[in-house]
């Protein structure tokens, strides 16, 4: 299946990322796709080596004639989102990843692609193997972690890095030009709650919704998609008279708009709580049919009863507190046409053996906002008797519109493509701005083919984008300005 990607164009490029698909690289679990990286640096004979956390750096010269322009980072993670369709069996620790070809797209077979930042990845290695490609002095930069925490670009030291211009490939539409993006921070709620007997003659039931399209959840937060954890929540809130949670698990990563949730219920009042039921589901359906078509939900009906259940008082704030927390757009950025400013996914609810989890992950370009939707889920979850911590804080990337990079790569894309390129903000959580704290000089600048659908099974790449992408990024090393 993977052999029709190693045909397409640029060759250099898709055959890296096969190579590196085949690599398991969930985040946190990077070990192999360190060691395969490694190897291809010390297999091309340039300096190659790890820095404290296992970020890797491959360093090469400029080629003749390169030797007077401004050096240059080139920068992508390592890792990417695993995610599967419930019905998809497959290991990620040990399978690589099923692509095929469809009309313009590289796809996956039911799972994430790793287009994110793979192609990012894969360009950076066809561009050290090259041997025909000018380019002023280069230091690759391979991150960690930057899916579920940017450990990577946290812990990467100062002074380090000797290019002066960091070439960051982790934007998703080929005509955009990133110059800012969002920093974040992971709000987690959590609360004990005493497992309580199940009434006499009561029955067990599954609650199931899936079908979503999920996707990134800074990139797609916008698009009003439907999260499965709120879903979950309006079903349980319409028949909370009838019916006893006994577990949920919804959601999977913080950084993914959920697609899936499951509740295992005990009900009372069966006649009853079906109505409810039943009319929900009609109403979710019909509510969210014009962009969730493929969204099911279903019941059924459990061979054995769940054990144990929580209590009714403290079910009643547990829901309430779900359907307070704000999901989605919080505010749109007044300087920034169409960009969001500041939003909230509430990215993974677990209730199981006397614990209560919620995880949210919160983005924001502007720090006092992103405190203030802090501010807000913490009001909401401490008043229905949660602990909140906060993690993972990142700082935002603030744009540079006076940057020379910025004008290289403006100048070059009208001259390619003959139509101006899109320069904004993201509100995705690139790594640059962490990488700016070390290195508060570097000119920084992002870019990428278009990739749709990352963080999701639905993950897709396009081709011609990628060719398109590949012959800029050419232009633009050629055109580095002088020391």
């Amino acid at each position: 299946m993977n052999e029709s990607i190693r045909n397409l164009e640029p060759t250099r490029l898709w055959n890296n990322f096969a190579d590196l698909n085949a690599v398991p690289r969930a985040s946190k679990k990077e070990e192999q796709v360190i060691e395969f990286i490694k190897k291809f640096g010390n297999n091309l004979g340039l300096e190659t080596f790890e820095d404290e956390v296992r970020n890797v750096i491959i360093r090469k010269p400029a080629t003749l004639g390169m030797e007077n322009r401004k050096g240059i980072v080139l920068q992508s993670h390592l890792d990417m989102v695993h995610q599967k369709n419930n019905d998809k069996v497959f290991d990620f620790a040990t399978q690589g990843i099923e692509m095929y070809v469809d009309g313009d797209w590289v796809k996956a077979s039911g799972t994430t692609l790793g287009a994110d930042n793979g192609l990012g990845v894969a360009t950076i290695m066809a561009i050290l193997e090259s041997k025909d490609i000018a380019h002023p002095a280069i230091d690759a930069l391979f991150t960690i972690d930057e899916e579920t925490g940017m450990t990577g670009a946290m812990g990467l030291k100062g002074g380090l890095l000797k290019g002066e211009i960091l070439l960051n490939l982790d934007t998703e539409e080929d005509n955009e030009i990133g110059v800012g993006c969002a920093g974040g921070v992971d709000v987690t709620a959590s609360k004990n709650y005493s497992p309580q007997s199940v009434p006499k003659n009561a029955i067990g039931y599954k609650i199931i919704v899936k079908g979503l399209q999920g996707g990134h959840s800074g990139m797609e937060i916008q698009l009003g998609l439907a999260n499965a954890n709120k879903i979950m929540n309006r079903i349980l809130i319409a028949t909370n008279q009838y019916c006893y949670v006994s577990s949920i698990l919804g959601g999977s990563l913080r950084n993914a708009i959920p697609r899936e949730s499951n509740a295992q219920i005990v009900v009372v009042n069966e006649s009853k709580f079906m109505t409810a039921f039943e009319k929900i589901k009609t109403d979710l359906l019909d509510e969210y049919h014009p962009i969730e078509s493929q969204m099911i939900v279903s019941i059924e009906k459990l061979q054995k009863v769940p054990e144990t259940i929580i209590s009714f008082e403290c079910q009643h704030s547990f829901l309430k507190a779900v359907a307070g927390a704000h999901n989605g757009v919080f505010r749109m950025s007044p300087a920034i046409n169409n960009l969001v400013e500041t939003s909230n996914n509430v990215a993974k609810i677990i209730l199981d053996k006397g614990l209560i989890k919620i995880d949210c992950l919160t983005r924001s370009s502007v720090e006092s906002s992103k405190e203030n939707m802090v501010s807000s889920l913490r009001s909401v979850f401490e008043l229905a008797g949660f602990e909140v911590n906060l993690s993972g804080d990142y700082p935002g990337w603030a744009p540079n519109m006076d940057s020379a990079i910025l004008k290289v790569l403006d100048s070059l894309y009208e001259k390619i493509n003959g139509e101006k390129a899109h320069v904004a903000a993201c509100h995705a959580g690139l790594e640059c701005g962490i990488l700016g704290t070390n290195y508060p000089k570097m000119d920084m600048i992002s870019f990428g083919p278009t990739i749709k659908g990352a963080h999701s099974p639905d993950e897709r790449a396009s081709i011609s984008s990628t060719q398109k992408f590949w012959n800029f990024l050419k232009a633009i090393l050629k055109e580095i300005p002088l020391k």
